[in-house]
């Protein structure tokens, strides 16, 4: 025994996003590369936040960058497997938010891979942290566990 937490399961997260895997995922090894699943994350996060109004990326005056990230890897996904994302917001600061995301295969009640990233949400035009806007507090609501 490693100590070593075992995945989470689907319970374990509010919101769910499918992604489709592409056959360039595979690496040579034959299953999707690990680069990738930060991709993942950041898709199935963006396309939440861009869906419900909370982010235009061309025009909002307030966007997220990436501070700090990490992955832990349970199973191999590979294409062409289905993905859904299920996201939940561990921490709402006053300008900073961690997402964790489970990547689920197939119909797999718990996670092949679980990660996480933190946004510090910034002026566009100064770069500087700013508050998180209105619009984007309420959409994250939902998701806080």
């Amino acid at each position: 025994m490693t100590g070593r937490s075992p995945p989470d399961t689907r319970a374990a997260y509010r919101r769910f996003v499918p992604i489709l895997t592409r056959w360039g995922d595979n690496d040579v090894y034959g299953h999707v590369n690990n680069v990738v699943y930060y991709a993942f994350f950041d898709t199935a996060v963006n396309q939440v936040l861009i869906e419900e109004g909370a982010l235009d990326i061309a025009h909002s005056p307030v966007i997220g960058l990436v501070v700090e990230t990490g992955c832990r890897y349970f199973r191999p996904i590979a294409f062409p497997e289905r993905v859904t994302a299920g996201i939940r917001v561990a921490h709402r600061g006053t300008s900073s938010v961690r997402y964790e995301v489970g990547l689920f295969r197939e119909d797999d009640d718990t996670a092949a891979a679980q990660g996480h990233f933190v946004h510090v949400y910034v002026d566009r035009a100064t770069q500087r942290p700013a508050p998180l806007p209105d619009v984007l507090r309420a959409v994250l609501e939902p998701l806080l566990v």
